[in-house]
């Protein structure tokens, strides 16, 4: 794989996966646009970045409101002069069932999650059809392929992504854009961390997460990020509409 003056677009790639994913690219030679909320997450992935020999900057951006997704692409564009790649990747989680969780909780997760996705998708998209062509790789996770029980919005919010992701493939194949998927198993995240932390046993709750799948373990930012860069890169030019598990195994179970 190589990304030599393609110019990426990683949303929620202050820590995490997205951190991961946005230094990959940039070691393989992309210019990263760093979209995160979090001003001094994002600052620190940019140094990363930059520190490992790529080029990167930092947009503020808040994915969940048309505007300022607009804004942050546009300001891409100027930068960059084109968007070659997209990363959705930015996410949020709460627990609950459909009893436990408030309305407030859904709007919220799924204003990220997917609506989110949609809003960066829509902006990156109408330029990738100006520009004869582009790769979008969405982010959604084994919780969008099964019912995991008691995080009804993560879950939804996820199965969207995979729906959005095959609707997209489909919609742009004609104008050169591919779209695939990754689904992520649970990753040693900040993310999964601080769910973890609100167990009444976290250990346990960690224990339980690691065994209920064949590889026995949690997954690794940098594992993601390799099936992300493999989604994006020319050596699988034939491959949109791809939804790719990650998850050590357990969505074959």
């Amino acid at each position: 794989m190589g990304f030599n003056g393609k110019t990426v677009i990683v949303t929620g790639a202050g820590l995490g996966i997205g951190r991961a994913t946005a230094m990959l690219f940039g070691r393989q030679g992309a210019k990263v646009a760093v979209f995160d909320v979090n001003p001094a997450d994002g600052g620190e992935t940019v140094r990363l970045v930059k520190e490992a020999g790529g080029e990167a900057q930092f947009f503020e951006v808040d994915i969940s409101d048309e505007s300022s997704v607009e804004d942050a692409v546009g300001r891409v564009e100027q930068v960059y002069g084109r968007v070659d790649i997209l990363v959705n990747n930015a996410g949020v989680y709460t627990k609950g069932n459909l009893l436990d969780t408030s309305l407030a909780d859904w709007q919220r997760v799924l204003a990220v999650n997917l609506t989110g996705a949609f809003l960066c998708s829509k902006s990156c998209a109408s330029r990738m059809v100006r520009q004869g062509g582009g790769v979008i790789v969405n982010v959604a996770s084994e919780a969008g392929l099964v019912g995991i029980k008691g995080q009804v919005a993560y879950n939804v919010s996820k199965a969207g992504v995979i729906a959005l992701t095959r609707s997209s493939a489909v919609d742009f194949a004609e104008f050169g854009i591919r779209v695939n998927c990754v689904c992520p198993g649970t990753t040693e995240t900040s993310l999964v961390q601080n769910a973890l932390k609100k167990e009444a046993d976290p250990v346990a709750a960690r224990r339980a997460l690691e065994s209920c799948r064949p590889a026995n373990r949690l997954g690794r930012p940098e594992e993601i990020a390799a099936a992300i860069a493999f989604l994006a890169s020319d050596d699988v030019a034939y491959a949109t509409g791809s939804v790719l598990s990650v998850d050590g195994g357990y969505t074959a179970q």
